[in-house]
């Protein structure tokens, strides 16, 4: 199968993961509705949804950026009622959108927490809610969430319970909306990655550029989602993907091709289950 033709709505696409899965999609010939907030150029994060508008059309698709806030249902609303308008429908969802803040619960900000909430479980409720009418009339539609797997252990809570429970009402959504639309033949995924991401977010918030060598580039997360949208629909709902597990089954074999700096260890992201075994190393290439 090809994405050739098809229309994805990308939340937080205009940098890091939801660009990189935009551009994936766009070597195909896909149309790319890019939902995010950066229209003017930010002091310390790279690209606005026009310089991702860009770079989907240098690589082959049609783009669409769309000032969007997931916070506001009349902003998403208009968004996708835009993007079925310039491109004859929707087929693929994807909830990237997010916000981190990894503060204990004594010490979190409510406002930081609301903002979590807001954006993370809400806006990828949201977002679906209002994009099943469109999804109902393509012929192979998925809704993919960018959320951890259901792994309900003490250690992916503590010291950041306020973070770990917007992540995960995402993939509650996952579990929930699978179940309600699987009779109407949308697939509904989440994916998560096994390393950190070399992303703005690691970059800024979680450990600077010792974390960005220690982490995989987001072209591993964007052929992941890939290989997810090409599957059929009705096959493949209310799944919990780990990256590197879904690209091995595919068939993907070289993972060292997807670490930023192959001289160091990879680091182990958040929430990913202690029974899923690595496909492939994550010591520094020639140790492992």
């Amino acid at each position: 199968m090809s994405l050739a033709g098809k229309t994805l709505f990308i939340t937080g696409a205009s940098r890091g993961i939801g660009l990189e899965i935009g551009l994936r999609a766009a070597r195909d010939g896909a149309n790319v509705a890019i939902a995010a907030k950066t229209a003017d150029p930010h002091p310390r994060l790279e690209g606005t949804i026009y310089t991702a508008a860009e770079a989907i059309e240098k690589a082959g698709g049609k783009a669409l950026p769309l000032v969007v806030d997931v916070r506001d249902d009349e902003s998403v609303a208009q968004a996708m009622a835009k993007t079925a308008e310039t491109f004859g429908g929707i087929d693929i969802l994807v909830n990237n959108a997010s916000a981190i803040n990894l503060t204990p619960v004594e010490a979190i900000d409510m406002k930081r927490f609301d903002l979590m909430h807001q954006i993370n479980t809400r806006g990828t409720l949201l977002c679906s809610k209002l994009a099943i009418p469109y999804l109902k009339n393509a012929q192979n539609p998925h809704i993919l969430m960018l959320s951890p797997p259901l792994d309900m252990q003490e250690k992916w809570f503590k010291n950041h319970t306020a973070y770990s429970i917007a992540k995960y009402g995402m993939s509650l959504v996952v579990l929930g909306l699978a179940g309600e639309l699987r009779p109407k033949g949308i697939a509904v995924n989440a994916l998560w990655p096994r390393t950190s991401i070399a992303t703005a977010a690691v970059n800024n918030l979680l450990g600077g550029e010792q974390m960005m060598q220690a982490s995989r580039r987001p072209a591993i997360v964007a052929d992941a989602a890939y290989e997810i949208f090409i599957r059929p629909s009705r096959e493949c709902s209310g799944n919990f993907f780990i990256d590197d597990t879904l690209l091995a089954e595919a068939g993907v074999t070289d993972f060292d091709q997807y670490r930023v700096n192959p001289e160091v260890d990879l680091f182990q992201d958040f929430f990913v289950p202690d029974d899923s075994p690595a496909p492939a190393s994550l010591k520094a290439v020639g140790k492992g």
